[in-house]
């Protein structure tokens, strides 16, 4: 039998150490005595990356960057924090299912979501290889965020398949003095095409209206909460920065209204999804479309909560060029190979 490299051995040992735990927690490891030396082991998982301790919340972030920046030092390929995660799709859910609505119905209450337990002893994350993590490139190059600011839903979508639809809320239709900017605001969520270019991932939360810091809040049910730690996003659309950053909302109910001061405002557990599939770089469209259609298929016009956006140009998502190298390099990407060269638009063209 062949036997293992003594590097890739020592690699999976500091592998194992570096991001198998919580920074504030020792590992047990096993100590054999040869003579006089001492082999220190842990369980054999290259491909895998064991949890030896529980991961809350709180400490999530601190943990999976500590795996991404080994591993990534190891393998002979780039590793991310959204390859590895995407690969383990049940984390999203795991992190998803602390939504206080989604406990609620549950009869749990949770007071501090800080202190939920994503990860738990006994768990373990896969690391993908070379050639996931290149189809994934490729298909985040093909990923998007369609927002219909009155239908009230934020999509996130692959080529022209939904992956996901979530309810959001929008801003409201009037004007309005916020002191976090110093003047008067129009509040209605605007249109246009762009990127996200900024996440948060520990935001801080201040009342627009008075600029004041606050860490409570209180839930559609009345009772108060810590607030939630959960990944921002912010897009640029035409070039310009308005500020209307997707978040979560602690109050459910305001869902699928025109409520906010011009945020696009999601569930806690939509949060995480639209964070994990939408990295800094996403396209992103921000449109205004009465014309609808409903769950049987059939045409419908939606309200019309800002009137004069109806008149405005629509709004479509630009084409993403595909570059031949890229298809002869990873001719697996797509099942019609690098005949499939051209632009994306909708469909493939061919050559």
């Amino acid at each position: 039998m062949k036997r293992m490299p003594r590097w890739l051995f020592y690699g999976m040992l500091v592998g194992l150490l570096a991001c198998s735990k919580p920074v504030d927690k020792p590992v047990n490891l096993t100590e054999e005595r040869v003579g006089d030396t001492v082999i220190t082991s842990a369980p054999p998982a290259y491909n895998w990356i064991p949890i030896t301790h529980p991961v809350k919340v709180k400490n999530y972030f601190s943990f999976i960057d500590s795996c991404v920046r080994h591993w990534d030092t190891l393998l002979p390929y780039s590793l991310t924090e959204y390859a590895l995660v995407q690969a383990n799709p049940w984390l999203i859910d795991s992190l998803a299912v602390a939504d206080y609505y989604r406990q609620q119905e549950r009869g749990v209450f949770v007071r501090d979501q800080k202190e939920w337990e994503v990860l738990h002893v006994g768990d373990s994350l896969w690391i993908p290889d070379s050639n996931w993590v290149a189809i994934n490139q490729f298909q985040q190059a093909l990923t998007w965020l369609d927002i219909n600011i009155p239908a009230f839903t934020i999509q996130i979508l692959r080529e022209d398949s939904v992956l996901y639809s979530f309810p959001a809320r929008v801003g409201r239709n009037e004007k309005k003095y916020l002191a976090m900017a110093g003047r008067t605001v129009d509040l209605r969520t605007q249109t246009g095409i762009g990127t996200i270019t900024r996440v948060d991932r520990n935001p801080t939360f201040i009342n627009p209206s008075n600029n004041h810091r606050y860490t409570e809040t209180r839930r559609d049910d009345g009772k108060v909460t810590q607030l939630p730690l959960i990944p921002w996003l912010e897009p640029t659309l035409n070039g310009t920065r308005y500020g209307q950053l997707i978040h979560p909302t602690t109050n459910q109910n305001t869902l699928g209204r025109a409520y906010s001061n011009g945020c696009i405002g999601v569930a806690e557990a939509s949060a995480w999804y639209l964070y994990y599939y939408a990295p800094i770089g996403t396209r992103i469209i921000v449109r205004y479309d009465l014309k609808a259609v409903n769950s049987a298929g059939d045409s419908i016009r939606l309200r019309n909560i800002y009137p004069g956006f109806e008149k405005r140009p629509p709004v479509s998502i630009p084409p993403i060029p595909i570059a031949a190298a890229d298809w002869q390099a990873h001719p697996h990407l797509h099942a019609c190979g690098a005949a499939c060269i051209g632009v994306w638009d909708g469909e493939f063209k061919g050559k």
